[in-house]
Order: C-alpha cells, then structure tokens, then sequence
C-alpha cells in the first residue's frame, strides 16, 4: 500500500440524519474512484461501509466504519457514521481525529434532528464543514427547502457551489456555479458531460455565482480588494478563498448529488482533493487547553481513537499519526500511563477488508493488531515529553436496563465479555451497582441496547435477560424528632449496656448549629451516595464516656445505609447525641454503636420521614408537529417544563423528569415522532416522591424483603 505525505492526505466524516445516504454516498465514491469495481447495494448487503451481519440485516449502519480512496493523488480517508441516535457512541471518536465534516441532507424532508445535532458537534470542535443536498433523484425532493433549512439552521456561511437543473425522477443534470458550467449524466449515472448552462438558467447561476464570489471576497481582505478592482475572481483565488472560509467556518459550500444514481460525487470527491485542508490546517485539541499540531517532520506519535475485536486476529487498534512516519517494530510510550508497546503490522482499513502497509505519514489513518489493553483516547510517542491529546467524549447515556445472567458460574466469562464491549463501544456504560444488587447497563436507546443484547449471546454465547432495574431511592426526614435506646444485655458473665439520646432533623447547606445544646464537637460526612450527615456530640457532664462517639457514629452509619423507611439510603440529616449512660464495666463499642442504631431508627421514623426519587433534566429536540404530543407526555410522566426554544421547525423542551418515569422513554419517544425526535438526560438533584407513589414504593419494597 502507498504512503501518501501528509499534504495529500483528507480526512473526511460522514454526517447525517438516518436515511441521508451515507454509506450508499460511499460506496459511490470508492465505485467512482476506481476503488471498487462494482458500486454496492444496502438491499443487497453489498456495501463496503455496513459488512456486519447486523448491519445487513438492519439494512442501516450501526458502527461506525472507514473506508480510503485516491482521487487523482489524493488519499481521501472516508468516516462512514450511523444516522440513528441509539448509534451516535460511534460518531464521537470519528470527530474527533476528523479534519473536515460532510452533511448529507436528504431532499425530500430538509435539516432533520439528527443533522442538527451534528452540525452542533461539529462546530462545537471548530470542525470544517460542506453540505451534500442527496437523493435529488427522490419523487418528493425539494432543494430550495432544503437550502433553506440549511441556511436557517446553519447560518448565511451556507453558499450553494451547485443546484439541480431538475428533481425527482428526472433529476439527469447539476449546474455548478463555481466552474460556471453543467454536467449532464447518462442514465445509469457516472462521468457526465460538461456543457454550457442552458439560456433558461443563466440569469439563476450568474445571480448564485456573484453571491459565491462576494461570500469568498467577504473572508479575505486580499480577495476583497481584487474583486472590487476587476469585479471578478478567476477560479484559483476562489478556490484559495473557499479553502480559508472553510478552514475557517466562515463559509459552508453546497453541492448536489444522488448517491443512488451516482450523480455528483466525482465533483465533490474534486472539491475533497483541491480545496478542502488537509490535516495540518486542523491541530488535535492537546490536555490543558493546549492545541497539537500535524508534523511531518516531528518524532513518530500516534492517537488511538478505536478499537474493536477479530476471531482470528484479536484486539486491532485505529490511529491517527500525529507527527511522525510510524513503521513495524516502533517502541513507543503511552503518555498517560508511561508504559511501552511496540508496534506490529500496520494496515489501512477498507471496510472489513485490511490492507497491509509498510509506513504510515503524518496526519494519515492506519490501524494494527496487539497493542496491548489500550483504551481509545491513548496517545503514544517515542518521546516521554509528547503532548497529550483530549479524551474522546461520548453522550451522555439515555436509557438503562438490569442484566441478569441465567446461568450459574458464568460470571468471570460475563465480566470480561463485558469489560471487551466497553472497550469498543464507550458510549456504554456498565454499572455493578452493591447498592441495588443489580447490573445495569447504560446505553443510547433500545436498539443500542439490543445489539449488546445481541453480542452478549451470540458472541459470547452468554444466557442472560434483560429486566428492569430498580430506582436508587434516597430517605430522608421532614420535621425534628428525639429518640431514646437503653441497650442491656446479661448473659452470664460481662454483660452489654449502653443507652443514648439523641435528637435527630433534617439537615441543608449553611445551617446553624444548635442553640439550646452545648455542641462539643462536630463532624460531618459527606456520603458516598450523595448529601451529607452531621453529627453533633452534645454530651456535658461525661455521662457518656467520648471513646464511644466513633461507635456512636458507627451505628448510625450502619443504619443509613439501608434506611429505617424503605431500605433505601438515607441523606441529608443531623444528629445531636445529647445525654445517655454507660456502665463501668458492661459498656463497650458494640454495645453502644447498637443503642446508636435502634435510637437513630426510631427517632427517623417520628420524623415524618420522606422518599426522595432522582430527578433528570432532559432536553427533546423535536419537530412542531410532534411539540403537543411530547409535551402532553411530559406531563403525563410528572414532568416540570422548564422552558421551550425554536430554531425554524425545531423546537426544543427542557424539563425535569423522575428516573421512574424515563423507563423506555427513548422507545415511546421515537414512536410518537416517527422517529425524528431526540432527547439528553441528565442527572439533576432529589426530589420528595408523592405521598401515594411513597407508600406503593413502601409496600413493594416490604413484600420483596419479606
């Protein structure tokens, strides 16, 4: 395989709603390319991009894949994403070492949910950006909406570079108002002819190209002054002018294709290799602010963005090369960790096919095999004081499942099949929860879930189910209350006695201490589990020797831990231990930290104690004609409306949720929104439960317990 220098080499990410075209518009590009020598098919299962078995049957990307390509010299390193938000744990790392982004719109429905929450990615990394309006071929295709929407959603920067001579079945030919001519193409799509804009249409293209023109001369002070010198620019200066505006984001070009017919991608594929930047115009966002730079010339250094496992080859890692040429046998140090790993074959991926080579350049994508435990997000060098490159971050998870495995002694084989899914996917997260007894898992929506479901059994060939997992309430009390324990015990010989008062109450940030007791002492612990207990010692007179407090203590925390009320853990209370005896030779720790538990018991039972329930600020980005469904959702799921924003026909909702009612919500969401909606969560703070809900949550708990 060649080694393409760093200048020559474009990294690309495929983005867009589900249904856009993605990886038709790949296979169309590695079929036009030369690559392939036949364009594939998704009905078919032929695709260079979707080659997992699931994926076939799905007829949809569910992992993300990368594909390379040259166009006339220039290797064009393709990142093919999944389009449906149970997937998106796949987007996150392609981003992240991508040096420029393409959006598939789909004609016939415009900027959708899932484009939109791209395009706010993207930008969010500075991420230069191109738009393809696709499936101009569709019966129900709109460009001028979809331009449009796109200019709504993504600002004026959006310039159209083509537009189509028609649409829907007829859709044959584009104009391109930057080279200022049409390609015609033949009925099964292809190379198509240049030929003069049609009389009918020039008045159009002249009016889109000098608003072209004028966009570049806006970006470029140099530009500026030629165009209102000559009012005009020759084709390398737009070309120069397009490349900064995009570099810069300042100006977002659009194009026109159907990748189904294979009608435009070999204009863009020449746009891809002329004007979008290549790797060293983009630096890799380096730890503590600091910005890593693409160097040829720098020692060799590598990010690890992926990995994934094979049958027959084991654990392969995908890189970046950051600086550097990297070659077979190269030690290089992880950064973080100060480790040594030495590096095996190198290969270039194509789909599921790898390509061996003997070199990989800077600012170029490769992969090998045994790297070690590596995670994704692991930068590698030969030198000890590289700089280190961000985290990949991942969404945040929307939906939870307890995992219950039905076969006994299967646990170890669980635990590491487990421990390899999440080192492929991070997007899910694996919970070993003590405090439930549970399993949980985390993912991004019931099909997310349902492919781990489906790896966890055919993979690993684990016999599990998938149930609902309990809610981790908190207890807490509302009023004050006193509570007194006299524990005796004579059995024979020494015998146990302790007694303690105490006054128990509901504690908050910033409160007093009390002023009817003499405080001698206080501590305060923060829990494990969130909130807070402070304990106060009020003893005068040592009726209660102070050897015994940590015992005291002790007996009180023994009991939060599994709560008076439910079972559940107890949060945010203070408690004055005030008076007590003890005897000189009957009283030790035990006996005293048993009197603590009875008396903190009691005492929380007389003080009106109160469930709480996590609550889960979530935020649904949703179209106006699915707004009243979602909102009277909400509400039907004890939701409180925080607020609601409009962009256009996107409307978004926050509102605080319980956990309780989010079980499924990903599901129900989809269903009622025909799967354009989507939605984030997260955790928000504690909330009283309803009294009726409180007692139905108590009775249930008591008859599992029984």
């Amino acid at each position: 395989m060649k080694s393409y220098p760093t200048g020559q080499i474009r990294n690309v990410v495929l983005l867009g709603h589900s249904g856009s075209g993605k990886t038709t518009f790949a296979d169309t590009m590695l079929f036009e390319s030369g690559t392939t020598q036949k364009q594939g098919s998704i009905k078919e299962g032929t695709t260079v991009s979707d080659f997992t078995e699931i994926e076939k049957k799905k007829e949809k990307s569910v992992f993300g894949s990368l594909m390379h390509l040259d166009w006339r010299g220039t290797k064009i390193n393709l990142m093919d994403t999944p389009g449906t938000p149970d997937f998106w744990g796949h987007i996150s790392d392609s981003l992240h070492v991508a040096d420029s982004a393409l959006f598939l719109i789909n004609s016939e429905h415009g900027v959708e949910t899932g484009t939109e929450t791209f395009w706010k990615a993207a930008e969010d990394r500075n991420l230069p950006s191109f738009i393809a309006v696709n499936r101009l071929d569709a019966d129900n295709s709109d460009f001028q909406k979809s331009v449009e929407m796109a200019r709504e959603r993504f600002g004026r920067g959006v310039v159209i570079v083509q537009f189509p001579y028609s649409e829907g079945s007829d859709f044959h030919a584009i104009v391109d108002v930057l080279k200022m001519t049409m390609y015609e193409f033949p009925d099964d799509g292809g190379r198509p002819d240049k030929l003069p804009i049609p009389d009918s249409l020039k008045a159009q293209a002249e009016l889109l190209h000098n608003d072209l023109v004028e966009s570049v001369a806006e970006n470029d002070e140099t530009l500026l002054e030629l165009y209102l010198d000559h009012g005009k620019l020759d084709e390398y200066q737009m070309r120069d002018g397009l490349r900064k505006g995009i570099q810069n984001r300042d100006i977002f070009p659009l194009f026109c294709s159907s990748s189904g017919k294979n009608m435009g991608t070999g204009r863009i594929m020449g746009f891809i290799g002329n004007t979008i930047p290549d790797p060293t115009a983009r630096a890799l966002p380096g730890i503590n602010g600091s910005a890593v730079d693409i160097d040829q010339g720098g020692e060799p250094g590598l990010f690890v963005f992926r990995n994934l496992s094979e049958e027959h080859v084991g654990d392969l890692s995908w890189f970046k090369v950051l600086s550097g040429t990297v070659t077979p046998g190269l030690d290089l140090v992880n950064i973080s960790t100060g480790d040594t790993a030495r590096l095996g074959s190198l290969f270039v991926p194509q789909g599921n096919q790898r390509i061996e080579t003997g070199s990989i350049q800077a600012g170029d994508i490769g992969g090998t095999a045994k790297l070690g435990h590596v995670l994704p997000g692991t930068t590698f060098s030969t030198s000890n004081n590289a700089a280190e490159i961000q985290p990949i971050q991942y969404p945040e998870p929307t939906i939870r499942t307890a995992l219950i495995l039905k076969e006994n002694g299967s646990e170890d084989k669980l635990s590491s099949a487990l421990h390899q899914i999440e080192k492929e996917d991070p997007s899910l997260r694996v919970e070993h929860s003590q405090e439930l007894q549970q399993t949980i898992l985390h993912g991004l929506g019931e099909e997310h879930l349902t492919i781990i479901y489906h790896q966890l059994t055919h993979r690993f060939n684990l016999d599990i189910e998938f149930t609902t997992p309990k809610i981790p309430y908190r207890e807490t009390i509302t009023k004050r209350a006193e509570a007194h324990y006299r524990h005796k015990k004579q059995s024979g010989g020494a015998g146990q006695f302790a007694e303690v008062q105490m006054s128990i109450e509901p504690w908050h940030e910033g409160m007093p201490p009390r002023d009817d007791l003499t405080v001698r002492d206080i501590e305060t612990i923060d829990l494990d589990w969130g909130g807070t207990l402070v304990f106060q010692n009020c003893i005068v007179g040592g009726v209660i020797d102070t050897r015994f407090m940590p015992a005291i203590i002790k007996g009180i925390m023994e009991k939060i831990q599994n709560g008076p009320l439910s079972g559940c853990r107890v949060r945010d209370v203070r408690v004055s231990v005030y008076d007590g005896a003890m005897h000189s030779v009957d009283s030790n720790e035990a006996a005293f930290k048993t009197a603590a538990l009875m008396a903190f018991k009691d005492g929380f039972m007389k003080a009106s104690p109160q469930l709480l329930e996590p609550l889960y600020e979530i935020e649904v980005t949703v179209p106006s004609e699915f707004m009243g469904d979602v909102m009277s959702d909400l509400n039907s799921r004890r939701g409180q409306i925080l607020g609601m924003d409009s962009e256009g026909s996107i409307q978004k909702v926050q509102a605080i949720v319980p956990l309780q009612e989010l079980d499924r919500y990903t599901t129900q969401l989809k269903s009622m929104t025909q799967g354009s909606a989507t939605h984030t969560r997260a955790f928000h703070d504690y909330g009283p439960v309803p009294k009726n809900i409180q007692q139905d949550i108590i009775e249930k708990t008591n008859q599992e317990h029984a």
